[in-house]
């Protein structure tokens, strides 16, 4: 029997409560609290206004805090409306302040404050927890990095530092969590394990999953899916977790669900131009239909001057492309992925795949409209809305932490270009939602 199981829960608004032998032996761990106060809903009517905290790295222009907790204090478009979230950003605690920060000017602006610590962030200054929900942020600011070249953001230290905020008071809230959970797999696996020990609502993960398609296709629910593939753009440690999720969020509807991933290879340079003219998986690259399917979706492919919509050649691809980078992915039911990051050929992320009973493979465009108007991060803020106001995360956590650890495999397989990495740790099983979870309208 999982902990899941173990420590069942009953969601309850924007809190959990967990049942009486669970609360019980809570209560003794803490010490503190009365029976009454455990992970309960706020007293106040489901109708008024839940109160976020916003914990962030920084918070500047393009900053991830600037995409994401602004749409708590002014809204976003919704269907064609204007569309003011039920829930108030009343306070954030920031760890760095660039030049260019927004946050201060931002809390004059909307009545919200900073707290010079996580803690008093949560409790309003109070003794108590004080508020609904919890934003991480772990994205942008000077921090060091790995042997790895990750860098080291601290999304595990700021979820402990929360947990730790849940713990002593005897409450937990739910908590959202932006982008991979952590560069370190064990914090992630910790993350997750300790969200389903304290019973609350945990959503992690990229906006890609959710933003527009174009054609605004899912993956038929139970479909046999054989491989698919994912051309993206941007650096390793970052944008390919947006390429990785964009692969997950699709190939996680297939037949019989998730079974997790059994092998992660890393090709970079040399060795992804041999892949690409391998001309198939099992000679060690990938389906040429889908790379063309992928590329075909493309609206950034790039071209030879005068040229329009050109097909490239393979000598302009490696031209173009000074540092390709490939994951190749075997999952455990027999499906391989591949994730390709080619800067100076695209610069968007397009996903196809192969169906048993398709001739042709399923494509689309994930599609991400431009600066300043970034509604895509709004896609995702609506699914942690979401989150807040029913007290379910809408899709598994599970997602999330299987990407965290292709990814963390996949990079430090950098460092041993074309060596398969073993992943038993990988061995995560979950059933996506048959509701497809992206904006349509």
């Amino acid at each position: 029997m999982t902990s899941q199981h173990r420590h069942r829960v009953m969601a309850n608004g924007w809190g959990t409560r967990l049942e009486r032998g669970t609360r019980r032996a809570f209560l003794r761990a803490v010490g503190a609290a009365t029976a009454a106060a455990v992970f309960s809903r706020s007293a106040r009517g489901a109708e008024e206004r839940r109160r976020l905290a916003v914990v962030t790295t920084e918070w500047r222009y393009h900053s991830h805090a600037w995409h994401m907790a602004e749409r708590f204090i002014h809204g976003y478009p919704l269907q064609g409306r204007w569309h003011r979230p039920p829930i108030d950003l009343v306070a954030a605690y920031v760890d760095q302040f660039p030049e260019n920060d927004l946050s201060r000017d931002r809390a004059a602006e909307f009545g919200f404050r900073i707290y010079p610590t996580i803690a008093e962030a949560l409790r309003l200054g109070t003794d108590r927890l004080a508020v609904d929900a919890v934003l991480i942020i772990g994205e942008h600011g000077r921090y060091p990095k790995n042997e790895f070249g990750q860098t080291l953001y601290p999304r595990y230290e700021f979820f402990q530092q929360v947990v730790d905020v849940f713990t002593k008071d005897g409450r937990a809230v739910p908590v959202f969590n932006d982008k991979h959970l952590s560069w370190n797999w064990q914090w992630a696996r910790q993350m997750v394990e300790q969200s389903r020990r304290l019973g609350f609502p945990f959503l992690a993960g990229s906006s890609l999953p959710v933003t527009w398609r174009m054609p605004a296709v899912d993956m038929p629910y139970g479909a046999e899916v054989t491989e698919a593939m994912c051309v993206a753009f941007g650096g390793v440690d970052s944008y390919d977790f947006h390429a990785l999720e964009t692969i997950q969020c699709m190939v996680e509807r297939r037949r019989g669900g998730e079974t997790g991933v059994r092998a992660v290879q890393a090709l970079r340079g040399d060795a992804v131009w041999q892949a690409m003219q391998a001309g198939s998986w099992e000679a060690g690259g990938w389906d040429p239909q889908l790379w063309t399917a992928c590329l075909c979706r493309s609206q950034t492919l790039a071209q030879p001057e005068t040229f329009s919509h050109r097909f490239p050649t393979a000598e302009q691809i490696r031209q173009w492309v000074k540092d390709p980078v490939v994951y190749r992915i075997e999952y455990r039911d027999g499906l391989r992925a591949t994730m390709a990051l080619m800067n100076g050929l695209v610069a968007d992320f397009t996903f196809a795949a192969r169906l048993s009973d398709r001739d042709e493979p399923l494509s689309t465009l994930f599609y991400l409209p431009p600066n300043p108007n970034v509604v895509y991060s709004a896609a995702l803020m609506s699914k942690v809305e979401e989150m807040i106001v029913s007290g379910k995360a809408p899709y598994p956590i599970e997602r999330t932490l299987l990407t965290t650890g292709i990814l963390a495999a996949a990079v430090a397989g950098l460092t041993r270009v074309g060596q398969w990495q073993e992943t038993p740790h990988l061995d995560i099983r979950y059933q996506a939602p048959r509701e497809s979870q992206f904006w349509q309208t």
